[in-house]
């Protein structure tokens, strides 16, 4: 994953960070260490609401999976703060989980979401790089990889990993958010209609250069690592008004990590209608209105090992 533009050119819902954790803070002046934690800080808080608001919709994807048999061991490939190691372990009260991410930053705000959870003792994290060599996962009856598959630098070897490292007759899913989501009616902002849009259409052409995979069809992709695809569904999300006070906060973090990879190719009304949504205290702050949605599609695809 190519990382240019703050941490916002990647798609902040894509937990996967498939590539060896930076250290940044080592050697490095307090103020860029600072950055970085609050880097860390900012797209972990994102993680978490996107658990939050989106909780339904993960429950629905985990309720359809085509498990042959409840699985007992699962592995979860670029977890995140834990939105889909949570949703598995109640979805399968049996089952345990290894929960694998490069950020340090992210397994232990895991951690902390599973303690509260009361399920910690069925959580052990892994902080690896899964574009190098991976770690001793043992032999997982589900694998599951929330958009995090698109991030790898080598998508084709990391599902044929999947596969040797599945048991026999163990699933596969991979789950992919159609990027950030929508938030603002069309005719949003008064003075700037449209402004949402033109801020997806900027970081579009920028994943199109920096993650080319985001948006793939996976489905042909796990079919030539040798897994047979027997399951796909597409998730459609279309949440509120009304709706709960997260989604407030859900829009104001989404949009203003989206700021850091799209702000000098915005043109400059754009930009400053934009920060006036992105002005937490300010009169027109996104977090005040009451008119969001949140809309998105996931994408599921279940593949299983022979």
């Amino acid at each position: 994953m190519t990382h240019a533009a703050p941490h916002a050119a990647h798609d902040a819902h894509g937990h996967a960070h498939g590539h060896a954790p930076h250290d940044h803070d080592h050697g490095t002046p307090k103020a860029t260490a600072s950055h970085h934690d609050a880097e860390a800080d900012s797209q972990a808080d994102i993680l978490d609401l996107d658990a939050e608001v989106l909780a339904e919709h993960t429950a629905s994807i985990t309720a359809w999976l085509p498990v042959e048999a409840a699985p007992r061991h699962i592995v979860d490939l670029g977890c995140g703060t834990g939105a889909g190691t949570l949703a598995l372990l109640r979805r399968f009260p049996e089952a345990e989980v290894i929960a694998v991410d490069t950020s340090a930053d992210h397994l232990h705000r895991l951690r902390r979401n599973a303690e509260a959870a009361g399920v910690a003792g069925r959580v052990r994290t892994v902080r690896a790089d899964l574009d190098t060599r991976w770690p001793d996962l043992g032999s997982p009856d589900l694998v599951w990889a929330s958009a995090s598959l698109h991030h790898m630098a080598d998508p084709e070897r990391t599902l044929r990993q999947v596969r040797d490292t599945l048991a026999p007759g163990g699933l596969f899913a991979v789950v992919e958010l159609a990027g950030f989501p929508r938030f603002l009616p069309e005719d949003a902002p008064a003075e700037r209609p449209g402004l949402e849009e033109r801020c997806h259409a900027a970081l579009d052409h920028h994943h199109a250069e920096h993650v080319p995979h985001r948006g793939a069809d996976w489905g042909p992709m796990l079919s030539a690592a040798g897994l047979t695809v027997v399951g796909e569904r597409v998730v459609t999300v279309n949440i509120g008004p009304p709706h709960a006070e997260a989604v407030g906060r859900y829009a104001l973090t989404s949009l203003t990590r989206m700021r850091g990879g799209i702000a000098e190719t915005l043109a400059p009304e754009d930009l400053a209608a934009l920060d006036r949504l992105l002005d937490a205290e300010g009169p027109d702050s996104i977090a005040r209105r009451d008119d969001l949605t949140v809309r998105t599609e996931r994408t599921v695809w279940a593949a299983r090992r022979a």
